[in-house]
């Protein structure tokens, strides 16, 4: 009878073994990291504790420090009334709807736009440098300044773009953009794909150009189709880059506050979880109850952001 026995190889066992050379790396890695990480703690950390702690107390904006411990009452509550609380609130979730809608209209648009337009730019042309100078203009433009530019474009008294659109006789009258409950959505949302395309072109057009001619070369000495070049080789190279960008802009959208507050105020059709927030810290001076809303908030972005690094992670695994 023959016993067989396994033996770990020495080179594995050297490569599983963590060596003098890669624990000074570590331990320089952390010292390097350590002053980000204080930074972080005091200006994200903090707050952000902080604001989950008056999220259960009925603190008011007059005096946070008189404050008393409620638990979970401002998220939910049920007492001889029915209940009550953030999570039963209609306005809350009508907010949430809102949000929703804007991130995924918006982004849409974004992503689809700002790939036809860095396609564009890749191409050989005379001016092409000024063209994509001139491309970053709307996003160097501060977002309130551009809202505010465009609540006047929009105005349906003396606004351009009426204007325009009256001369062209695409309009019987003048449209109330930012006041109509129908209209006022679509317009912040057209201000804010105005305002990020440009970011979502710079992203994917240093993508385009990072990648390998060969495949290209070898497709047009097939001659095989650009539209089929296009779906079978580009898309595919820049799918890395088109996740990186819609993250970005996904985050980015739900958590939208400056340019729907400028152009809509406290409009409940175009009112977004930060305006929520903003209404009860601010002016009905709630600071438990819109801390409360502020936390469920971040929890939801908190929640997109760890499912995007797991799936990225899992895919990085798949490939190697």
């Amino acid at each position: 009878m023959s016993v067989s026995t396994t033996l770990v190889p020495d080179d594995e066992y050297l490569l599983t073994r963590e060596t003098p050379v890669q624990r000074r790396r570590v331990r320089a890695a952390w010292l390097f990291l350590t002053p980000m990480l204080l930074c972080l703690a005091l200006v994200a950390a903090w707050p952000l504790l902080r604001t989950f702690w008056f999220s259960l107390t009925d603190a008011s904006l007059a005096d946070t420090g008189d404050a008393t411990f409620v638990g979970l009452s401002n998220y939910l509550f049920h007492s001889s009334a029915g209940w009550s609380g953030l999570l039963v609130d209609p306005q809350w979730w009508n907010a949430v709807r809102n949000t929703l809608h804007f991130t995924v209209v918006s982004v849409g648009l974004e992503i689809v736009l700002g790939l036809l337009v860095a396609l564009l730019l890749n191409v050989q042309f005379s001016g092409r440098a000024l063209v994509r100078a001139l491309i970053l203009i709307p996003w160097a433009i501060p977002t309130i300044v551009s809202a505010k530019i465009w609540s006047w474009m929009l105005n349906d008294q003396f606004g351009i773009i009426n204007h325009l659109m009256l001369g062209l006789g695409l309009i019987d009258a003048p449209l109330a953009w930012t006041a109509d409950a129908d209209l006022s959505m679509w317009a912040v949302i057209i201000v804010d794909v105005w305002k990020t395309v440009p970011f979502v072109t710079l992203l994917m057009l240093a993508a385009l150009q990072m990648l390998p001619s060969d495949c290209y070369e070898a497709a047009r000495v097939d001659g095989i189709h650009p539209v089929k070049v296009f779906w079978r080789v580009t898309l595919p190279l820049l799918m890395p880059a088109l996740l990186v960008a819609a993250i970005f802009r996904i985050l980015d959208s739900l958590r939208v506050f400056d340019v729907i507050y400028v152009l809509t105020s406290n409009s409940s059709s175009t009112m977004s979880m930060s305006v929520y927030a903003r209404q009860h810290l601010v002016e009905f001076q709630d600071v438990g109850y819109g801390s409360a809303a502020s936390t469920l908030l971040f929890l939801v972005v908190a929640v997109i952001a760890m499912v995007y690094l797991y799936l990225g992670r899992r895919q990085l695994e798949v490939r190697s």
